[in-house]
This record gives C-alpha cells, sequence and structure tokens, in this order.
C-alpha cells in the first residue's frame, strides 16, 4: 500500500511540474505566472479541486509519441471565490506552448459541461500558441466543441476569459463568444492572423502589439473589456468583478453587507450640473456618489468613452449602470457607444440584474463616418436591448435628453419602470436654438427675436415638467436625494416580474 501512495505522490508531483523548471523559469522571466499560480491566486486559499491532473495526448505523429507531459497543457477543476462556487481552467505554456489537442479540449468542454450542470460561473485563463498542429483536424474539432458549449452556456451562466498570453488563430473565438474578456498589457495579445502572416499575404507590416495588444483591444476594437498591468492585478480584478455577478441566471444577484446609508444626502450633486448647458461636467462622479461606498466596477473603460457601463452595489444589490459622458462628444450616442450599452444591458438582462440609466444625451452624432458605419442600425441594438429587457429599469434625466437619443436610452415608453428627472432637465425633439432655427427662420436675422424665441421654447418644451405633466417623467426630484430615490425605486422593483411574448428568439438587428 505505502508504494501505491508513493507512486501517486511522484505522479501528482510530475503532473503539477507542467513542462518542467526551465520552462517555469522562463515564464517567470516573461513576468508572467504559471497556470497553476494564477490558480493559486484567483481561488480561495485550499479551495481548488483539480480534474483529469493525469491525462495525456493521444498524437502519434511528428515523434509526439516520445513526449507525454501529464495534464495536456491546461489544468482544470473547481473551487470558490469568496465562498462562492465558480470552474476554472487554466491553459499551461510551459507544456507544448499552451496548444490545444483532442485531449486538451475534452478537459475544457468536461469542465463547460460540468459548470452547466451545477448552475456555476466559468472562468478561463488563456496562455496558448493555438492549435496543436501536430494533431491536426483533430485539434479544430476540439474547438470547435469547446465553441458550441461557449453558445450553450451563453446567457445561462457568466463566462470570463482572461487573456494572459498568447491567443492566435481559432483559439480567439472561444473567448468571443465568453460575456467578459480581460487582457494583460505587453504580455498578452488577440489576432485570427499573425504579424508574419499579414506581411506575407497584404504586405502589412505590424508589431504583434499593434495587431491585437492590449491597447488594440480595449480602445479601438471593443474585443477586450479591460487591460491590467500583470497577471496578479489582472486576477485581484477578476476577483472583485465576480463578487458583483450571479452564479447563474435564476439566481438573482449576490447580496453583501454593506455600510452605507440609503438616504444619504450629497449636496455637491446641486451643483454638478452647470448653468451654462454647453458646459460638461463628469458623470462619473454621479455614480460614484449614488453607489455603496462608492465603488463602481467599470466595464470597457477605454473604448466609446461617450457612454459608461459598469457595476454598482444599491443596498448591497448589484446594479448595473449605463450612463451618457457629457465630457466626451458632449455625450452623443454614436456607433460604438450604442454596441457597447447594448450588450451591456442584454448581459444585465440575461442575469437578471436591474439597470440604472443615467441620461444627458444631445442625440447621436451625425456625420458621414457614422452614417456610412451602420449609426442607424448600431443605435437600433441599443433600443432592442432596453425595450427587451424585463429587468427592474430606473432611469434620471439630469440634463440633456433630445431626439431620437431621448427614446433609445431607457424611456418609459421602452418599459422604464421609474423615470425621474433633475429640475436641469431638458427634455424635446432638439435644443431651444436649433428648433427656433426651424420654427422661425424669418426671424433669425432679428436677435432680440431669435433670443425671445430661444427662451419662449425652453421655458415651454424643456422643461421637466412638460414631460411630468404627460406622466413620461415620474417626479422630478432633487438632485441630492438622487441615491434615496433610486434606492427606494429599486426596492419597490425587487419583486416585479414581467415577459415577453413567446419566441425561439428574436431579430436582434447585428
Amino acid at each position: 500500500m505505502q508504494s501505491i501512495l508513493e507512486q501517486l505522490s511522484v505522479r501528482r508531483e510530475e503532473a503539477r511540474l507542467g513542462g518542467g523548471k526551465t520552462r517555469i523559469d522562463s515564464q517567470h522571466s516573461r513576468g508572467k505566472l504559471t497556470a497553476r499560480e494564477r490558480l493559486e491566486l484567483l481561488l480561495d486559499i485550499d479551495s481548488f479541486e483539480e480534474f483529469d491532473m493525469f491525462i495525456k495526448h493521444r498524437s502519434t505523429d511528428f515523434g509526439m509519441d516520445k513526449s507525454h507531459i501529464p495534464g495536456d497543457g491546461v489544468v482544470t477543476g473547481w473551487g470558490t471565490i469568496n465562498g462562492r462556487k465558480v470552474f476554472v481552467y487554466a491553459q499551461d505554456f510551459t507544456v507544448y506552448g499552451g496548444s490545444l489537442s483532442e485531449t486538451h479540449a475534452k478537459k475544457i468542454c468536461k469542465i463547460q459541461e460540468m459548470a452547466l450542470k451545477n448552475n456555476a460561473p466559468i472562468i478561463g485563463l488563456s496562455d496558448s500558441g493555438g492549435a496543436r498542429i501536430q494533431e491536426g483536424v483533430a485539434a479544430l474539432a476540439g474547438y470547435s466543441d469547446v465553441f458550441q458549449n461557449n453558445i450553450l452556456a451563453s446567457g445561462v451562466i457568466p463566462q470570463i476569459s482572461v487573456i494572459m498570453g498568447p491567443s492566435a488563430g481559432g483559439a480567439v473565438y472561444s473567448p468571443a463568444l465568453t460575456d467578459f474578456i480581460f487582457m494583460v498589457r505587453d504580455s498578452s495579445y488577440m489576432f485570427l492572423t499573425g504579424p508574419d502572416v499579414l506581411k506575407t499575404v497584404t504586405n502589412e507590416v505590424v508589431t504583434a502589439e499593434e495587431l491585437g495588444g492590449a491597447k488594440t483591444h480595449t480602445s479601438k476594437s471593443s474585443v477586450a473589456d479591460g487591460a491590467y498591468d500583470n497577471d496578479m492585478e489582472a486576477i485581484a480584478e477578476i476577483r472583485r468583478l465576480f463578487d458583483f455577478l450571479p452564479l447563474n441566471n435564476r439566481e438573482g444577484t449576490p447580496s453583501r453587507p454593506f455600510f452605507d446609508c440609503s438616504d444619504r444626502i450629497e449636496d455637491s450633486l446641486d451643483t454638478l450640473v452647470p448653468e451654462n448647458p454647453n458646459l460638461p461636467y463628469d458623470m462619473r462622479e454621479l455614480i460614484e456618489k449614488v453607489a455603496d461606498e462608492s465603488d463602481f466596477f467599470e466595464i470597457q473603460a477605454d473604448f466609446a468613452k461617450n457612454i459608461l457601463c459598469g457595476f454598482v452595489r444599491i443596498e448591497g444589490q448589484t446594479i448595473g449602470v449605463v450612463a451618457n459622458q457629457p465630457t466626451v462628444l458632449a455625450g452623443c450616442l454614436d456607433s460604438d457607444a450604442s454596441r457597447k450599452a447594448a450588450r451591456f444591458v442584454r448581459f444585465c438582462d440575461c442575469f437578471e440584474i436591474p439597470v440604472l440609466t443615467f441620461v444627458d444625451v444631445p442625440g447621436f452624432l451625425p456625420g458621414l463616418s457614422q452614417e456610412y458605419g451602420g449609426v442607424i442600425k448600431h443605435g437600433a441594438k441599443l433600443l432592442y436591448a432596453y425595450g427587451e429587457a424585463t429587468v427592474p429599469k430606473v432611469t434620471v434625466i439630469t440634463r440633456k435628453a433630445f431626439g431620437g437619443a431621448y427614446c433609445v436610452m431607457a424611456s418609459k415608453h421602452l418599459r422604464g419602470d421609474i423615470n425621474y428627472a433633475w429640475p436641469t432637465a431638458q427634455i424635446a425633439v432638439m435644443g431651444a436654438k436649433g428648433a427656433v432655427e426651424v420654427l422661425h427662420r424669418q426671424d433669425l436675422k432679428n436677435e432680440d427675436k431669435t433670443a425671445q424665441h430661444i427662451a419662449d421654447y425652453e421655458e415651454t418644451f424643456l422643461s421637466p415638467f412638460r414631460a411630468a405633466e404627460r406622466g413620461y417623467i415620474d417626479d422630478v426630484i432633487q438632485p441630492h436625494n438622487t441615491r434615496r430615490r433610486i434606492s427606494r425605486a429599486f426596492a419597490l422593483l425587487k419583486d416585479k416580474k414581467i415577459s415577453n411574448p413567446w419566441k425561439k428568439h428574436g431579430n436582434l438587428p447585428l
């Protein structure tokens, strides 16, 4: 019996060593942790239960029959984050460069299926050179199996991908199918075709960082939702995000103790909106002053900065926040902002996370590039997302809400549950100056008449009381009372239940 136990210990130690000390040292020299070190930081102490530690590949071509490393380049299992169950896999770059083989894929699929059966989120830590070329179509089949599970899990359990090294070719599609993607600056990249192929096929010369680095995907392509300076910071932030998310689409949002007064008064909000309607202010300040302990986890902070998306807590409950940002493009909606917010709202609706919307939007951004880029269809995505959502929706209009952008931003007409406005709110088809130029074109040469027309229009049409008189605004509230009113609104809506007409699925304007 003793010899069998010793043999087990030896086998376990061999598996834990992965590609060996030399390759582990090489990983460390690049400023990267190993797969097991990453999981140790991600999960609660001593909570990790590993599966399939001893699996080996079955390939015999190209000399692979002479090389067998236990685990086959990926560490899989489950554990807890702050006591809550989660399934994980971490690709091990020290073993065959983390390349995906048939058995490597089977390990990931097994964990995906276990996560679905047990209604718990899955987090994947990617660090892979792509498909294992020595296995040919078997590796491609493995990728396809992983993709299919990603699709089946979508909207059922949260899926988070963290790119902590290379992710190239077909490998990028699994993260792309998940809910959130995060990257590590200067050590992770994602692309379908690498720099060498680009140079050969298109004669474009570009570095891996420029082609698919963290800056590219967080600020230009919108593929990634955030980037961090190193492995440890990335993992710490994933743990923080995980605490905001429900375990599945039926459980409801997690609740945690809070140490903030629900009826806290914020007098500074009374002067947040400048008297000059053309001056900007930072909407992030409002979000943080409304949130429990000012804690705001922002999503895609570096992309489409004219709209803010992220998670806060109100009375300990997770709330998704969407807010126009007047400091960027005056808070206008454009194609990128619409896509960003639409995807976020749909995620919240999938997992029963209530949505809070702060509105200060002068309209959709005009221009040839926007029209040619399909702003109509992209704007419709946000419209569709809000109109489809059945979760509690609370909206606060702080200043401008003009034209179609008013309709799109969680208006009462898109089944907004409780819609508030500050006294500074202006709700109309367009701003006063533009409206006067249309309605009183004959008086434009007379400055006094034009000024009077603008003043009359502002008093008659821009006042929030005009919308309140028609019931489109439920109340005009004092800015300093915003946290209290929002807290009570979500408390009221806690047991809200509505459903959409039965359908296989809608035809979202993709």
